[in-house]
């Protein structure tokens, strides 16, 4: 029987606009639609960010959060993966800030993001407080949610490490590698090699990579055991100078690329099996 690779679509993020691409969706009724066209393409799981519903400022607002799981709940099988990425949030303190990247954490989704570390998004530095990864992993725990562990260098790899042995995060370990993110790991075939060689063997793991690292990066995960993730968050182009037409059209390039392999791409219901998720 052929593996099953599982697809994640990103299908907003905090960054893309519909200047730079229009099916940017930005209302929770376009970002559930953009889920369940991804899902009919062949995503298994979709990774939310929420915006404001006029403007697309990226937002923490748990009534949105809400209205997108939900949605897409009620429509649909798909994991639900919300965002905990603290970003775009500025001048609040550190308890504050912490909590209200939790706030998604609490409506129980399947899966949480968890970013590690520091990093450069677009001449924009994020540090976490010191206080965030104990308090996201033991928020998680207790509220039954599987946290996706974003991993932008391989010091977010050890940092990761050290949680896994202090019990914070129940096995097996899910790791999102992202490649190509500005003054994080290049997305070059070595550093993914590199990346995956520090994971730990148990670990469940998926590569993303940034604009024209998309396809290299998911094609190399795919043939290296892994799982993989598209969408417009992280390329918003089907290839160079043509903008791709919808989060699914991400999916369908993915999809046909792991059947190309020899692959087969799992349903929700297989990527839960190997997350170790509830059916």
């Amino acid at each position: 029987m052929a593996r099953k690779v599982m697809i994640t679509v990103a299908v907003s993020g905090s960054r893309p606009t519909k200047e730079m691409n229009p099916a940017v969706p930005y209302t929770p009724s376009e970002i559930i639609d953009a889920a369940l066209e991804s899902y009919k393409a062949g995503a298994a799981i979709v990774h939310v960010h929420v915006r404001d519903p006029e403007t697309g400022v990226p937002v923490y607002r748990e009534e949105l959060y809400k209205e997108v799981l939900e949605g897409i709940r009620r429509k649909c099988d798909m994991i639900v993966n919300l965002t905990t990425s603290g970003l775009f949030l500025a001048g609040e303190k550190e308890e504050e800030g912490i909590a209200r990247r939790l706030q998604p954490v609490l409506l129980k989704p399947e899966l949480c993001s968890f970013d590690l570390g520091s990093m450069n998004f677009h001449d924009r530095v994020f540090v976490n407080p010191p206080n965030w990864a104990e308090a996201a992993t033991r928020c998680m725990r207790e509220n039954g949610v599987k946290p996706e562990i974003e991993v932008f260098d391989v010091g977010h790899i050890y940092q990761a490490l050290d949680l896994i042995k202090r019990k914070l995060i129940d096995p097996p370990p899910y790791f999102q590698v992202c490649m190509g993110v500005r003054w994080g790991m290049e997305g070059t075939a070595e550093n993914l090699v590199f990346m995956k060689s520090k994971l730990p063997s148990e670990a469940v793991w998926s590569a993303l990579g940034v604009a024209r690292a998309q396809l290299p990066m998911i094609t190399m995960a795919a043939l290296m055991g892994g799982n993989v993730r598209v969408g417009f968050e992280d390329n918003l182009f089907l290839k160079q100078g043509v903008l791709a037409a919808s989060n699914a059209q991400l999916v369908e390039m993915a999809k046909d690329m792991v059947e190309r392999l020899g692959y087969e791409v799992a349903k929700p219901g297989e990527a839960r099996r190997i997350l170790g998720l509830k059916e």
